[in-house]
């Protein structure tokens, strides 16, 4: 009997991975331009990281706006991945308990709002989709009628078996000591066994959930009895940044000090952000901010998943000249990546860099970066850097014992500088 249900899981396995789309990366990414307001997060906590406990079994919710409203028949699939973000050696039958793969159910019409659009929703874990191995996964969106692929999310399972503890200190180069922050921790591995823990242990390194700018493939720089010591002098330094920006579109009925002007044009909502200017002179000035992230919310009491309505958002950056490289609105409403339709354009007319972006009422954390050819993202100017800004940093402990064919993810830790 054992037989024939192997035989009958590993046929619909392999049936299931020729109907979808093949031509993805494993990153967070939205192939489709009709495919807006894309959020995962544990559900209840809309800020959260995408991060299961295998202990707790605590449930992702991913959720997302298909503007061209009728009802699609998306599919979603799940693939286990190493520490490094390419597929693992595991099989589907080895870290899913029930399918890997299946159908969204959860679908609901926009309601009484002028940009029609259909509203989906999918829970991780669920009935047809258990997980149970740790380690990185990578959530596939596609849609099964034309083999399209929609979206790619991160997220990873945790099995906690370290303590972790850590402090965000200045870094010891005097040039990094006012724009820089430096993450050491300390990890204690009792109960585990570890041979060799340089080569079997790697720590990766997150500011505000960016992948894009992560710190990874540490390994420990000190073993002290059982603990293993993070304390290196300049290896896992982040650009403080600044406080984001950010602006508050939760009622596009009413303005207030982020918003200028809201016109409504025939079916669609118009609304310009007062215009916006460099800030590397400025002082610093704490200001409670989201890290970058947003928020889709209402001010009135509705279901802002299927009543809040879009609008085109005018930003604009004052700069009296051009800079040499690209200039882009950048932060989680983005994906955390220079998009094209995030680029701004230089007006000469008004002396600034302006752009539009269609969002959904919420409210929304942002900043301006620029991109020079061949050079890293550069906020000095734009928005300045500075020590005390307030960062989370999100630690992960990588596992991969001598003779494993995975890397496990054994624990996590959040440091936030207050």
């Amino acid at each position: 009997m054992k037989f024939w249900t192997l035989l009958v899981s590993l046929f619909l396995c392999a049936y299931t991975s020729f109907s979808q789309p093949e031509d993805y990366e494993f990153i967070d990414y939205t192939y489709q331009d009709y495919i807006k307001s894309v959020k995962f997060h544990p559900a209840g906590l809309a800020l959260g990281y995408p991060i299961i406990d295998l202990e707790t079994n605590n449930t992702l919710k991913l959720s997302f706006d298909d503007l061209e409203y009728e009802v699609s028949n998306y599919f979603y699939k799940v693939v286990h991945c190493d520490a490094d973000w390419t597929l693992s050696n595991l099989s589907e039958l080895e870290y899913v308990d029930g399918f890997a793969e299946s159908r969204i159910r959860s679908a609901e019409y926009s309601f009484n709002t002028f940009t029609a659009y259909t509203h989906y929703d999918l829970y991780l874990p669920n009935q047809d989709t258990r997980l149970t191995k740790s380690g990185n996964y990578l959530l596939i969106i596609y849609n099964e009628d034309d083999d399209e692929l929609i979206l790619t999310r991160r997220f990873m399972v945790v099995e906690p078996l370290l303590k972790i503890s850590g402090d965000i200190n200045a870094p010891v180069n005097v040039t990094k000591i006012r724009t820089h922050q430096e993450i050491d921790f300390r990890v204690n591995f009792e109960g585990i066994r570890l041979r060799n823990p340089q080569k079997e242990i790697r720590a990766t390194v997150l500011q505000n959930g960016r992948w894009d700018n992560a710190v990874t493939d540490v390994p420990p720089m000190f073993v002290r009895l059982n603990e293993l010591i993070y304390d290196y002098q300049g290896r896992i330094n982040f650009a403080a940044g600044n406080e984001y920006r950010f602006f508050d579109i939760r009622d596009l009925r009413t303005l207030n000090n982020t918003v200028r002007n809201v016109e409504r044009i025939e079916n669609s909502y118009d609304v310009t952000l007062f215009n916006d200017r460099k800030r590397r002179n400025d002082p610093y000035l704490f200001r409670q901010d989201l890290n970058g992230n947003f928020v889709i919310d209402h001010r009135q009491n509705r279901q802002p998943d299927t009543q809040n309505d879009y609008a085109q958002v005018l930003f604009s950056l004052y700069s009296p000249a051009e800079y040499d490289g690209d200039v882009y609105i950048f932060g989680a409403l983005t994906e955390w990546q220079l998009k094209e339709e995030f680029k701004m354009i230089y007006n000469d007319a008004v002396g600034a860099y302006v752009q539009k972006a269609e969002l959904k009422e919420g409210f929304y954390n942002y900043a301006y970066v620029v991109k020079e050819s061949g050079e890293e993202l550069d906020i000095r100017d734009t928005e300045g850097s500075w020590f005390s800004t307030a960062n989370e940093y999100l630690i992960l402990m990588y596992y991969r014992p001598f003779g494993s064919r995975f890397d496990q993810l054994i624990g996590t830790y959040l440091l936030a500088f207050q």
